[in-house]
């Protein structure tokens, strides 16, 4: 089967794999059906490198796919569910586990020496998604229903990170939210937004082709931020108070949410770069009294994500707008980290 395969900074090579074997009795053997291209997976190929990744392994951590057969131990899925995969599954027993809180689960990350601190995710440092056949854990696939396309099914890992993330937000009907950056997470963090009841939201982004989107999915203003001033147009925008909450979905731009909320405004920082220094100005932050989130993963949300996809109330179909067959992985990925797009999503071919 051809498959991506990491082979170090910068480098890829499009090579034939054997279809896996299922060994483990809760293991389920996936036909996958699509792979969104990530704003990590650019990092892991940026030069200089931006994240690191295990040379060797088969790329492409959000993914989804079609059961073909179950271990013996399996009693969730059949074959021909679709299902939607968790890259980065929590063990389940350690004690962040076990108190509800998945996303710190103490066996998730990697304390080899130079990849310390790294979730140890599917796609990033062990085999993913960017082949036709692979293996998943059963308790990290959760089924959806039979006609939802593929596409929108690969949105789930970062749609889970955002929906989950959001509700650290509690935004109300009416409230003002800015969102720096138009790429795939902030066009989501759009869409969550509006559909919470969100009256105005002014999304921030250089690229031309991006804020035309955001306009398109329910912004209320967009930003040139080459030419405007961010936090005066969310002053204008607020009649001088700031919005009430501010998402960072770049990476090193926390203080210009800091400045563009209002006091005891919410700033939630997604934007990742394992590189980035962000300075801040302490002193506005204990003066307006901001409130600050970080997220990571959205792991307990992924079976609400299932829900979500399902529904329909979500205009996913317009956040994924470009796709390619595995052969073409390279202009996928061109593509990806030229902007000229939202999401890409590549499509494994037939063995």
């Amino acid at each position: 089967m051809k498959s991506v395969i990491y082979k170090g900074p910068g480098e890829f090579a499009i090579e034939d794999r054997p279809r896996p074997q299922i060994k483990n009795q809760d293991d389920v053997l996936i036909r996958v059906l699509g792979v969104c291209i990530c704003g990590t997976d650019i990092n892991i190929f940026a030069t200089p490198q931006k994240h690191p990744s295990r040379p060797g392994i088969i790329f492409g951590h959000e993914f989804c796919g079609q059961v073909v057969e179950t271990g013996s131990a399996v009693t969730n899925l059949k074959p021909g569910d679709k299902v939607i995969v968790d890259p980065h599954g929590p063990c389940g027993y350690c004690d962040a586990c076990r108190s509800g809180w998945p996303e710190m689960c103490e066996n998730l990350y990697l304390d080899e020496p130079g990849l310390e601190g790294q979730a140890d995710a599917m796609g990033v440092f062990k085999d993913g998604g960017l082949i036709t056949y692979t293996l998943v854990p059963s308790k990290f696939a959760y089924k959806i229903a039979d006609d939802t396309p593929a596409e929108l099914m690969a949105l789930a890992e970062p749609l889970a990170t955002c929906g989950y993330s959001l509700e650290k937000l509690n935004i109300h009907v009416g409230d003002t939210v800015c969102i720096l950056g138009g790429g795939p997470i902030g066009q989501l963090y759009l869409v969550l937004a509006k559909a919470s009841g969100a009256r105005k939201i002014i999304l921030s982004e250089p690229v031309e082709y991006r804020r035309n989107k955001a306009l398109e999915l329910g912004a209320t203003r967009v930003v040139d931020p080459t030419v405007e001033d961010l936090k005066q147009v969310c002053l204008e925008e607020t009649g001088g108070r700031g919005v009430d909450h501010c998402i960072e979905a770049v990476a090193a731009m926390l203080m210009d949410c800091v400045e563009c909320v209002r006091p005891r405004g919410k700033v939630l920082q997604c934007g990742h770069d394992e590189t980035a220094l962000a300075p801040v100005k302490v002193g506005e932050v204990l003066k307006k009294e901001v409130e600050i989130h970080g997220v990571f993963l959205g792991k307990y949300y992924m079976e609400k994500t299932a829900r979500i996809i399902e529904s329909g109330i979500l205009p996913l179909d317009k956040i994924v707008t470009h796709t390619f067959p595995l052969s073409k992985y390279q202009e996928a990925l061109d593509l990806a980290r030229s902007g000229q797009c939202i999401k890409v999503c590549v499509i494994p071919e037939d063995e």
